[in-house]
């Protein structure tokens, strides 16, 4: 069994300790979601599992011929190459080899004669055959059609950020390494692309270990969830949902421990201030047990649930009111005469294709792009916040406090309770030893919580959101889902994440592309499940030209009373070969959950199946014309 163990890790960064004395052994078949607030070290641990990072202490153990691929947020691919050369320019085994004979069989094919040519060629062939390299590039491109990346020949350079992305998952899961890292794998991807990547890791035969937001998707993958939680590790049994319960449940016995701490201290409080005259050496002792529980007092760290309200100015009836909008970016059609009215305490949320305008919508509404025709009413009561993705630029060398004082020192609850700066912070996940941190030194996810904070230290009516679960952790989502829960404004979301979409939306606008948005009242899942169910839906059957159409003349037609003797013939034979169809049909519907990780077998047999349901659609059309003259 292909197997890594890990002992005694231990990282810090600046004066934060990332990880202490961690030891973990990850298995064949293991399928693991590390999860943690941001700037708690996932990407250090990925980094470190991946070998780039040097400055940590502790021993990683493998077998000789084991092989780690790691996907990372922004993967580094060369922009001067093509789609396909940056997938196969990887320094990994397989790359290699496939290089190494293609080079070969260049030199072979331009010098036969030459034995040294010839050799390397049968080298490198036979290199291929171990390795079994030949489909890699087939592979490559249906992975990367099941990725929406269509153009192969497309440079690097002119892709967006999402697509690169994408283009580095391809990279790396052709390698098929022992151990799989994928850092926010499911950012930048629709949610077709989605279902195929849990598809293919569910009959992946290596571990995965994989950083992400998505808790649907975590569900659906994970077989074990790891916390990085103040430098220790937990471990978990199960998917996501079964953590959360475990989760609660440890959060819950920490909380009562230090709740006793606490009781314990004050009984020995009072016992101090009374001042005891006789000290014996019993005394003694527990004049010293008191000086270790007052030290141990505000260093116990326990993550709490914690939930942010904050008061808000008044919002009239009219917020936000578009009429006969139209928009085009460039060769896109973004919006065509859209028409919509949103009210106050609304909750919408925004999704579809990628490319397709989401975020141009919420520019739009924050007035930052102007439209080409028709209106955009908003109301005079209405003060917007807008969490983009590309954030304002932060003063790096201002420290977290200051940073936020700037909005004032305390801010105002719903109950109009004053709040201090210090408070928001914990609540927000930022413990009271970071306040005085540099903003320099947080990670980037820690930033962007930062900057989510600032916005909502404001105190804004009407709550813009582009798909902010792309950066920020899933603890962080939970105390914002809260906050919207408590909201009382409109909140208006872009975004990909079904679990934050079906916990902040119950009203969708589905962007298809080229104008196209449909409307949708419900959560994202029922939209989900509705449109994957019309999709199974076949259209009907056309009528067959020989019949008379329904709205014909009702002048008498010549009707039909009995089958010729050539249709006499395709009658009796017609129900044979509609089974062999059936039969033919089943065989090939095996075959695909046979070759469940083949994806190039896949592409053939699905083919295969599309043409046999056409065979049947036709044949059973035949069968329900001859049936009416057989019969009678």
């Amino acid at each position: 069994m292909q197997t890594l163990r890990a002992e005694h890790l231990h990282r810090t960064y600046g004066e934060k300790t990332l990880f202490d004395d961690l030891n973990f052994i990850i298995n064949e078949h293991d399928r693991i979601g590390l999860i943690g607030v941001n700037g708690s070290g996932k990407t250090s641990l990925l980094n470190t599992l991946a070998g780039i990072n040097n400055d940590q202490t502790g021993t990683l153990t493998t077998p000789k011929d084991y092989t780690i691929g790691y996907l990372t947020q922004k993967p580094a691919l060369d922009e001067s190459l093509t789609v396909m050369d940056a997938v196969f320019s990887g320094n990994q085994s397989v790359f290699v080899t496939i290089r190494r004979y293609e080079a070969a069989l260049a030199a072979y094919g331009e010098h036969p004669e030459d034995e040294k040519a010839q050799k390397r060629y049968l080298d490198a062939e036979a290199q291929m055959n171990e390795e079994d390299a030949w489909t890699a590039e087939s592979d490559v491109k249906t992975i990367l059609t099941q990725l929406k990346i269509t153009d192969l020949s497309q440079s690097i350079k002119t892709l967006s950020g999402g697509q690169v992305k994408r283009v580095g998952l391809a990279q790396v899961l052709i390698q098929s390494p022992d151990l799989l890292l994928l850092d926010e794998p499911t950012n930048h991807l629709d949610f077709d692309s989605i279902a195929w990547l849990q598809q293919y890791l569910s009959s992946y035969k290596g571990a995965l270990l994989v950083v992400t937001h998505d808790r649907y998707f975590l569900d659906q993958i994970a077989n074990q969830i790891w916390e990085l939680d103040f430098g220790k590790l937990y471990q978990y049994p199960g998917n996501y949902q079964a953590y959360v319960q475990e989760k609660a449940e440890r959060v819950s016995q920490e909380a009562d421990a230090e709740q006793k701490s606490q009781r314990l201290y004050q009984q020995e409080l009072a016992w101090m201030k009374a001042g005891a005259k006789a000290r014996s050496t019993k005394q003694n002792a527990r004049i010293n047990r008191f000086h270790e529980l007052a030290a141990q007092q505000g260093t116990r760290q326990v993550q709490q649930n914690v939930a942010i309200s904050l008061g808000q100015q008044r919002l009239g009836k009219k917020v936000i009111e578009l009429k006969d909008a139209t928009l085009t970016l460039g060769d896109h059609l973004i919006l065509k005469d859209f028409s919509d009215l949103i009210q106050g305490g609304e909750r919408i949320g925004i999704s579809g294709e990628n490319g397709a305008g989401k975020s141009s919508l919420l520019n739009v509404i924050a007035g930052k792009l102007p439209l080409d025709s028709g209106i955009i009413d908003v109301g005079e009561t209405v003060k917007l916040a807008y969490y983009t993705q590309q954030i304002e630029p932060i003063p790096e060398d201002k420290r977290m406090i200051n940073y936020l004082s700037e909005i004032g020192q305390h801010v105002t609850d719903k109950a109009g309770n004053s709040v201090s700066v210090t408070e928001l912070l914990e609540q927000f996940l930022f413990p009271r030893f970071m306040h005085g941190t540099l903003i320099r030194k947080l990670s980037g996810g820690e930033k962007r919580r930062l900057y989510l904070l600032k916005l909502l230290m404001e105190q804004p009516n009407v709550l813009l959101l582009d798909e902010p679960t792309n950066d920020l952790d899933i603890s962080t989502l939970t105390v914002l889902e809260d906050y919207i829960a408590q909201f009382a404004g409109t909140v208006i979301t872009v975004s990909h994440d079904r679990y934050f979409l079906d916990k902040v939306a119950d009203r969708l606008l589905i962007f298809d592309g080229n104008g196209q948005i449909e409307r949708y009242s419900g959560q994202f899942s029922d939209y989900l499940a509705a449109a994957q169910e019309a999709s199974k839906v076949k259209p009907a059957k056309a009528k067959v030209a020989t019949k008379p159409a329904a709205d014909a003349a009702p002048a008498e037609p010549k009707k039909k009373v009995k089958l010729t003797y050539a249709e006499q013939k395709e009658w009796e034979g017609i129900e044979g070969e509609i089974d062999s169809l059936e039969t033919q049909k089943a065989d090939v519907q095996e075959a695909m959950n046979q070759n469940g990780a083949n994806y190039d077998k896949l592409a053939d047999l699905q083919a295969q199946l599309d043409d046999l349901d056409k065979q049947l659609d036709a044949k059973v059309a035949r069968w329900e014309y001859l049936s009416e003259y057989a019969e009678g």
